[in-house]
Order: structure tokens, then sequence, then C-alpha cells
């Protein structure tokens, strides 16, 4: 007889109580010794660029800080990421049976670092004005649901992660108004005693009320040990703590982001621009993880073979 699948969905007091707090984990992926081999593999091959989504250009549109995102699609490891079954199934429990992978990025943290700003993401318009994904109307929350896994240690000192559980239900911040970007400004300042920035940006900017401010008080730390990760709602107040600098390692994080098929991705948008950069996305495609995808308005990738990357149907 056959072995049986694992299933590793959530069952029914874990998914409730995911929706109590907003989060869930941390879960173990990888064992430390192994995701350390393939985070150094990975490393060099993430070198070569020739089949990634986004390129630089030389027009000074800051394209390159755009160069890693979505890196799942050309990387054969993070293409094998994001669809493991420990993610996917506990994803679809959130979000049904028919579940889109729709973007990957990387998340360094150098030592002295500081920490990632207090913020909730809806529909990802914060930095461009426009909406990336929209959901149905009346047929959701809003946001996607983010795997967040540590590719080193996540600890508190090395910049790990923080939630104000239970903020999911309520957004604090307008993603129509829109952030100015500058990085000299905004890469570090000191917020309630803790130096915080957002890639360039004042997060802030987009508060409903401008004297409201997160309530650090009911915050909350999660060790994500290398080779763990947590999954929560992007319209969970998220942060992160500053790299005290008491190691030199650096701390990396790689998040996978997951919607429900009928959530339209990039709509009526040929291009994505923020964090200074501004690149086309003639040769983006969402993935298709989990179930069937019957809606037809999102552009799909495919494994071309088991351990290989995606490619975009054509």
């Amino acid at each position: 007889m056959s072995a049986q699948p694992h299933d590793f969905r959530f069952t029914a007091q874990e998914l409730a109580e995911f929706h109590r707090t907003g989060y869930a984990g941390p879960f173990t992926l990888y064992e430390p010794d192994e995701i350390e081999r393939q985070w150094a593999r990975t490393r060099q091959d993430l070198l070569d660029r020739s089949g990634a989504v986004y390129r630089d250009e030389s027009d000074g549109s800051g394209a390159a800080n755009l160069c890693n995102y979505d890196r799942h699609l050309d990387n054969a490891f993070l293409a094998d990421h994001i669809t493991q079954p420990r993610i996917v199934d506990r994803v679809a429990s959130v979000l049904g049976p028919d579940v889109l992978c729709w973007r990957s990025d990387f998340f360094p943290k150098y030592a002295g670092n500081e920490g990632t700003d207090w913020h909730q993401a809806a529909t990802f318009a914060n930095a461009c004005g426009r909406p990336q994904i929209q959901w149905p109307r009346g047929a959701g929350p809003g946001g996607c649901l983010t795997v967040w896994c540590a590719f080193t240690d996540a600890t508190a000192d090395m910049g790990g992660l923080q939630f104000i559980p239970g903020t999911h239900r309520t957004m604090h911040y307008d993603e129509t108004k829109r952030m100015r970007y500058d990085p000299e400004r905004n890469v570090s300042l000191v917020k309630n005693g803790v130096r915080r920035g957002f890639f360039g940006y004042d997060y802030r900017e987009l508060q409903i009320d401008p004297h409201w401010q997160p309530d650090e008080s009911k915050a909350v730390s999660v060790d994500v040990r290398a080779g763990q990760f947590v999954i929560f709602w992007s319209r969970l107040m998220h942060a992160s703590h500053p790299h005290t600098g008491r190691t030199r390692r650096m701390r990396m994080a790689f998040s996978a982001r997951y919607v429900p098929t009928s959530v339209r991705v990039y709509p009526g948008v040929s291009v994505v621009e923020e964090y200074g950069g501004r690149a086309s996305l003639d040769r983006y495609a969402t993935v298709l993880v989990s179930g069937e995808e019957r809606y037809g308005h999102n552009r799909v990738a495919r494994h071309t073979t088991k351990g290989h990357p995606f490619r975009r149907r054509p």
C-alpha cells in the first residue's frame, strides 16, 4: 500500500486562531543546514539575470531597484519553494482551493540597518497610487497572504518580525494617497524611540488620521529561525526590528504572496512603478499553485519540468 501524502492544511482550531490574530507560525520548511546550502547556491544563481522578469534599464528610470522581484519565475529553487505543500496547503486553507502566487521579493537587513516601519497593504497601491491587486467587489477583505520565509535566522536583534494581532480587520492607511520617494530623507527616522524606515518612503503619509499611531504596547515579536516561515495577512499591522549589529550576519527573508484566482493582478497597468524603479510587465505572469484558474483575467505561468523555473503561457 502506497504512503498517503501529508496534509498540511490548518485544522479548524488553527484556522480560527489565524482569523483572530491575522498570522500563524513559525512553521519549519527546511532544516537549518539545508537552507544554508540552498541559499548559498541560490545567491550565486541569482547573479545571472538573463531570464529575470524585470531588466535593468539604462535610461535612469531606476528599474534596478526592482531587479529581484519575482525571481521565482526564473530560478529553480525559488520556483519549487513557492509551490511547497507545507506552504500551499496552509494558504489554501484560508483563501480556498484556487490560488495564485502573484509576487515574490527579498528582504535583506544588514548589521546596523534600521527597522522596517509599521504598515498594512490591501491593494499594494501604496508606492504608485494604483492598485496592484484588486478583489472582486464585495468578495473579500482585500490584501493577500504573505509567506515570509527566513533564509537566515531572523531574531529580534537581527531585524525580526513584529505584528500587532487582530489589526487586519481595520485599514489605517489610504493607499490611494501615494507616498513621496525620498531615500535621502526617509531611510532612517526615529519613531517612538526606534529607528525605522520604509525603503525610501515615509508610510505615515498614507495615514487616514494623521494623528493616529500604532499601539505598539500590543505588538508581538516573532523569532523565525533559518528554514522557517510565517503566514500573515498583508492587511495586518507588521514591521521589523532594527538589526542591532550584535552579530555581523545578514538577515535574509524571502516573501511569496498569494491571492485567490478571482483577484485581478496589475489590473489595467503595463508597468510596475515603485521604490525609485519602473519596469515593464511584458515578461510577468502569475503562478497557479493550487486548484484551477477559471477566470482568465490574469496571465498565468506554467512549470516546464519538475525542478525548473516557470514560463509564461502563450
